[in-house]
């Protein structure tokens, strides 16, 4: 049993002061004010921090040094010392088949051997996204007719992992291959990315389960309909269904996604449907002109922006920071939100019953404990 004494618990719109959390068999048993600590009881003293419930990365490739099919108990530790307690590994789509297999195999391997407590299933980022959009877009191997004999031992591979899968839905028989996979995946959501889909476009697929805008505003396709006109392309799309939650890459100079739009979609999507992601890559290309001085994003060799450096709790401080929004909605951004889009029972929340993934964290966001079915592991 875990007591956690003097801490600021952050609920999912107000927060308890001085409050105590009881962990027992790994789920959170009592939280409240004047609470009495069972004898016997490994106490731990918050010293006023926030306790809030664990982070759940959705979309991150890697860890800042590794990526998730090079070393995935490294990632998987890095991670957990920045307040992720529940993450999806993101595959790219310049991965060929083969690598997706390997890739595939190797993370499944070091879950099975209990050597990545927060890795919960898959992001599928491709194979089949918009080959005009992303970095590293010259290594994409799936340009071609989308064929089930290509895909099909992935999707077999994934069937009970996968959690996300990415599409493009201007591809030629995306909606073919999306019906496949519903059918392998009943529960699978849907993301529109890699895009210039029309607004009708996305629209097909939202039936099937398109609840999801990967990378909100990044690498989405043209605005320009008609002279002198402002058309709508996948981000107003996004902005416009309110069952379609838009991640959000928070970095520290507003690079990904700039400071006021980080507001507008704020304001647009509502705090309900905004989900922050980390998108951590590896890649050493060099920066871009106007960005020599940025060190929390990753550049390829083609001149684009490559996924970020960031771990989550970062993107949490950055977006405070940004937005002026508090700690109650970075932590509905950063774990409530992503826990609804995926259904995941029992996690996202301080909630009696719950699941006892939780963290500590001061007034900017620094981990100070990372617990994980109430155990202390950082």
């Amino acid at each position: 049993m875990l007591a956690i004494k003097n801490a600021s618990l952050v609920m999912t719109n107000h927060l308890i002061l001085d409050a105590v959390l009881i962990c027992e068999n790994g789920i959170i048993k009592d939280f409240g004010k004047n609470l009495p600590i069972p004898e016997g009881a490994q106490v731990l003293d918050a010293k006023g921090a926030y306790l809030g419930p664990g982070l759940i990365d959705i979309h991150t490739h890697a860890d800042g040094h590794y990526y998730f099919y090079e070393e995935p108990k490294k990632c998987s530790e890095t991670l957990m010392k920045h307040g992720v307690t529940s993450v999806l590994p993101a595959l790219y789509f310049n991965m060929t088949k083969s690598q997706y297999l390997e890739a595939i195999d190797k993370i499944d391997k070091a879950v099975e051997n209990g050597e990545c407590p927060n890795i919960i299933g898959y992001y599928m980022e491709g194979p089949y996204l918009n080959p005009k959009f992303g970095c590293d877009k010259e290594n994409n191997p799936w340009k071609g007719k989308i064929k089930e004999e290509d895909y099909g031992e992935i999707l077999k591979r994934v069937k009970s992992t996968a959690k996300v899968w990415s599409v493009s839905p201007e591809r030629e028989g995306i909606e073919d291959f999306v019906k496949n996979v519903k059918k392998e995946i009943p529960g699978i959501v849907f993301s529109v990315a890699h895009s210039e889909a029309t607004p009708d476009e996305i629209e097909a697929l939202i039936p099937y389960g398109l609840h999801l805008g990967t990378h909100h505003t990044n690498a989405t396709g043209t605005l320009e309909t008609y002279p002198e006109c402002r058309g709508v392309c996948v981000d107003e799309t996004v902005n416009y269904h309110d069952d379609i939650y838009a991640e959000l890459i928070c970095d520290s100079k507003g690079i990904h996604v700039a400071p006021y739009m980080l507001r507008l979609v704020e304001k647009i999507k509502g705090k309900d449907k905004i989900i922050l992601i980390s998108d951590a890559c590896v890649f050493d290309g060099p920066p871009i002109k106007g960005c020599e001085d940025v060190t929390d994003i990753n550049f390829d060799w083609d001149g684009e922006i490559a996924g970020s450096k960031l771990t989550l709790d970062v993107a949490c401080c950055n977006m405070m920071v940004h937005t002026g929004c508090s700690v109650c909605d970075v932590f509905k951004y950063a774990s409530l939100n992503p826990s609804k889009l995926l259904g995941l029972e029992g996690l996202g929340q301080i909630k009696k019953g719950n699941t006892a993934n939780l963290i500590l964290v001061d007034n900017w966001f620094n981990i100070k404990n990372t617990i994980i079915k109430g155990e202390i592991l950082v």
